[in-house]
Formats: structure tokens, C-alpha cells, sequence
């Protein structure tokens, strides 16, 4: 399965999951890692990094990744990485600290994200096989521009269909 979206079945009844849209950043045999993107944090991005580090930024939200490691951090940006994950088109991940220092020095846009999504050898592709996910290519628009409260229903309009019209049988989790 290629980076992109995983988005959780309407039934998927998980608490970590449960209308979760996810940013998958790699899949191979032995396993997949993402990173929830709809999802707000408790915490702020001035509770990670200084005040004086992250300016105008401090209250901003920051997501909740997943369950698995909640302390390690990961930054979605535009661009180009070389630490970490590029994402078609214009999505980039990387779990660099120096990375975020650079995004907040240049002022661009980024998300940090604490925690991620881990699935073992096989796993993703048996919950997918079994209905708790269906996958959707990447969007930019919908990481960077759309609303985190709008992002699962956005999520499966890019498949062309609602939350009522997905009916699917997930694994009980």
C-alpha cells in the first residue's frame, strides 16, 4: 500500500480510532507506521517547545499521532525531506527534532504531531481486508487547509462517498 490515507470505517469502534483520518508514511513487509491527523492534543506547541521558540505559535494545537509512543514527535510540512517521509503531492514527515526547530525558525506551516499509528507485519492489510479502513490517496489541501473538525468527512468525499453511505464490518478491537 502507497503513502496516503487511511481512513477509519463509520463502525470501526477502536477509541484511539474511531473516525480517525490517517496520514500513512510507510508500508513494507515488515510493517506500517502513520500518524493521525484529525485529532487535537491536550497539549500546545509551546508546552514541547519555548515560549521564546515558538512565538505566535505557542497555543496552537498539537495532534494526537496515535497510541502507540506518545512522547515521540513528528512534523508534517510541505516540501522536500531528506530525514524522513515524502508523501505525493507535497507532503512531507520526518520525526526530526532539528527539522521542526527549522520550520519554526523559517516560519513555515507545519504540524507536530506526539504518538503514531504502528501496524505489525500483516496487520494493515488484514484490517483493510476486513473493513476497518479504506485508503485514499494523499491530499495537501485537506492536511493543510481544511479544518481538523472537517477532515474525516473530507477524507471520504476524496472516495466520493459520506459516513452513512460507507458500511463497512470492522474488526472488533
Amino acid at each position: 500500500m502507497d503513502p496516503g490515507f487511511l481512513i477509519a470505517s463509520p463502525q470501526l469502534r477502536d477509541p484511539n480510532f474511531n473516525r480517525a483520518v490517517v496520514l500513512l508514511v510507510h508500508h513494507d513487509a515488515r510493517g506500517a507506521l502513520g500518524v493521525v491527523i484529525n485529532r487535537e492534543h491536550t497539549v500546545r506547541l509551546g508546552d514541547v517547545v519555548t515560549a521564546a521558540k515558538a512565538g505566535a505559535r505557542a497555543r496552537r494545537a498539537v495532534l494526537k499521532g496515535g497510541p502507540v509512543e506518545p512522547g515521540a514527535g513528528f512534523v508534517i510540512f510541505r516540501g522536500k525531506t531528506e530525514e524522513g517521509w515524502e508523501i505525493p503531492p507535497n507532503i512531507c514527515v520526518s520525526g526530526s527534532k532539528e527539522r521542526m526547530e527549522a520550520l519554526l525558525r523559517g516560519g513555515e506551516e507545519f504540524f507536530l504531531c506526539l504518538g503514531y499509528a504502528g501496524w505489525g507485519p500483516g496487520q494493515l492489510e488484514q484490517e483493510v481486508e476486513t473493513g476497518s479502513w479504506v485508503y485514499s490517496e494523499a491530499s495537501p489541501t485537506l492536511v493543510f487547509e481544511c479544518p481538523l473538525a472537517d477532515r474525516y468527512d473530507r477524507a471520504l468525499a476524496l472516495i466520493g462517498v459520506s459516513a452513512q453511505e460507507l458500511w463497512m464490518n470492522p474488526v472488533d478491537e
